[in-house]
């Protein structure tokens, strides 16, 4: 449980050099209590991601709302809501929510089901498009020892508990998982695999030089 007695983070109030703003799919400021993505503009926005422009591309984008004058703004990827006193509550990230069948499910809510199998080591959630218009999910698992975990005993523990709706197409046990050059699990390669209906590329390990070397 958590001391303010709900569920989802508080962010509080904007700083003061700070202008935040929720936003929906079309960039549009969303009412109060309605889900969209938090944006952060002022006088404090950072130029960009030092050395990453593909990526200073997509997070730092120029707005603009009826006769306001044109900022940018950093979308945080986070999904929030104001409350009725003002405060910002913060939902979740915008990459690990999907509809499914109108309903919005939390990603992590899946992997952590998976993950608490004995002998699943890591595991992620992708959503992928399903026919008339629907999307499914595929779930990616690596496993402890091999040999260790199937695919149907997986499927099977997740429909006893989770919803029907929560419940992945497909899981598919991997011996490791795809990383990004930061190092964390590339979760745009397996959304990619799985669209495609393939496994995800082999894994390449590379070695990091040692710091001062």
């Amino acid at each position: 449980s958590t001391p303010w007695g709900g569920g989802h983070l508080p962010y509080g109030r904007p700083l003061a050099n700070q202008r935040t703003f929720i936003l929906d799919e079309r960039m549009m400021p969303v009412p109060v209590g309605v889900a969209g993505e938090l944006c952060i503009g002022g006088v404090g926005l950072a130029r960009g991601y030092l050395g990453r422009p593909d990526e200073t591309k997509e997070r730092f984008v120029p707005w603009t709302y009826r006769d306001r004058p044109e900022e940018r703004l950093y979308r945080t990827g986070d999904m929030a809501r104001f409350s009725s006193d003002g405060l910002i509550e913060i939902l979740g990230r915008k990459d690990f929510q999907v509809k499914i069948n109108g309903i919005r499910v939390e990603l992590g809510d899946i992997e952590s089901a998976l993950a608490a199998r004995p002998g699943v080591k890591r595991a992620v959630v992708v959503p992928r498009a399903a026919p008339r218009g629907r999307t499914a999910l595929v779930g990616y698992v690596t496993s402890q020892r091999p040999g260790a975990l199937d695919s149907a005993s997986l499927l099977q523990e997740l429909r006893e508990r989770l919803p029907e709706h929560m419940v992945p197409a497909s899981v598919e046990i991997m011996d490791a998982l795809p990383l990004n050059r930061n190092g964390k699990v590339d979760r745009r390669a397996l959304a990619s695999s799985a669209e495609r209906g393939v496994r995800p590329p082999p894994v390449r390990v590379r070695r990091s030089a040692a710091p001062g070397s």
